[in-house]
């Protein structure tokens, strides 16, 4: 396979995934990140990676992620969500600090043990309070090593899988032994949405969608939306250049990430459609970039520890989370769709709701995870920095 082709499969791959993940129920469970993502391993393992191509993937990796967090948190209405009230507030709260607690103790035993542990833990950090995109732009500004990325990558979802589908099928009776049945405290959130002509109900779309992507009435805002990326990104990299070296790629991405929340306080920009699709999608090609450069030897090498430690970051947090909302007596469904939002991320929020059978909690997962995508750099970086300097 020359770069050129390498390079075109990049680009156009997401899309099969995506247009798979529409007409197939089972391949839309698994997620188009996590198809991305195993398509780019297998490209490694068989071999069909050409040689010279670790420029090539560089390059990419040097500017999808920069690229799709602004795009992503352009769409990011942190008014509205501030009105989120309650419970659900209190659950999203605890729930980062049941990844904290988690992700310091797996540390903590394997500080001395997996390889950049300290990396390993912010990134860990990002991706359980907000999302892939979180943990691939503190790997990078922590500029963690390339394997280490890239089985982080691959431990999140091995240790994930199991407790996704327990969620699924068991996750609502079990919590039910534990804490109260659901009652609705997203009643502001609610009305707000029917006073701007939104239902809440129809928030997958806002995730999933790509339809229409490419009308004349997208594709031109859409463009414009890109274009203030680039100049994000601009400004990031003038960051960059002025920081130390030891900490330009972190000024990078924190740059980056508060000038798409900024951004996101202008109407304008915050309404244009298919933003955040535009970004997911830049993501996915990450995904299969980075599943394209996996060492299997390398893997084999490192996978045991750090695949502890993140087993250990899962299901710490969750049973954290658990105990921590047992306390403060938060209802069922609102701590499976926060842990679900951290864990996971906002597209799985719609999955779970609907398994639950409750549209309403939709919502307050949506927040949850939102939020998660807008703190998870800041918080997975700094105490990522914390942890090698106190720890």
């Amino acid at each position: 396979m020359s770069i050129v082709l390498l390079s075109i499969f990049y680009l156009i791959f997401p899309a099969l995934a995506i247009y798979g993940c529409a007409r197939s129920s089972l391949l839309d469970k698994i997620g188009a990140g996590i198809l991305c993502y195993g398509m780019g391993v297998l490209m490694s393992v068989i071999g069909v990676v050409p040689a010279g191509a670790g420029s090539t993937q560089e390059l990419f990796m040097t500017i999808t992620v920069p690229l799709s967090i602004p795009l992503m948190l352009f769409s990011t209405d942190l008014k509205r969500w501030s009105r989120l009230a309650g419970k659900t507030l209190i659950a999203m709260i605890l729930m980062f600090l049941a990844v904290l607690i988690a992700i310091t103790i797996g540390y903590l035993i394997f500080r001395d043990s997996v390889e950049e542990s300290w990396k390993v833990a912010g990134m860990l950090i990002g991706v359980y309070t907000g999302g892939t995109p979180n943990l691939n732009a503190i790997g990078l500004a922590l500029k963690s090593k390339e394997h280490i990325l890239v089985l982080t990558n691959t431990a999140d979802m091995l240790a994930c899988t199991p407790w996704f589908f327990f969620m699924m099928i068991l996750g609502q009776r079990f919590f039910k032994l534990f804490l109260p049945p659901f009652q609705s405290d997203t009643q502001a959130i609610r009305e707000l949405d029917r006073g701007e002509g939104r239902d809440p109900a129809d928030e997958k779309m806002d995730f999933t969608d790509y339809r229409g992507i490419f009308s004349k009435a997208t594709v031109i805002p859409l463009l414009g939306a890109l274009g203030i990326a680039v100049l994000i990104f601009a400004v990031g990299g003038a960051a960059y250049s002025v920081t130390p070296k030891e900490y330009n790629m972190a000024a990078l991405m924190l740059v980056i990430t508060t000038l798409g929340i900024i951004c996101s306080f202008v109407r304008r920009i915050r309404d244009i459609d298919k933003s955040f699709q535009l970004g997911q999608y830049i993501v996915f090609i990450f995904c299969v970039v980075v599943g394209s450069m996996a060492d299997l030897k390398q893997l084999l090498t490192a996978a045991a520890g750090i695949m502890i430690f993140t087993s250990i970051a899962v299901y710490g947090s969750w049973l954290i989370h658990l105990l921590l909302c047992t306390i403060f007596r938060i209802d069922t469904d609102t701590v499976i769709i926060t842990s679900v939002a951290a864990l996971f991320s906002p597209p799985f929020v719609p999955v779970f709701a609907s398994a639950m059978k409750n549209k309403e909690i939709i919502v307050s997962g949506l927040a949850a995870g939102i939020v998660g995508y807008a703190v998870g750099n800041y918080l997975g970086i700094t105490y990522a920095y914390f942890l090698r300097g106190f720890m």
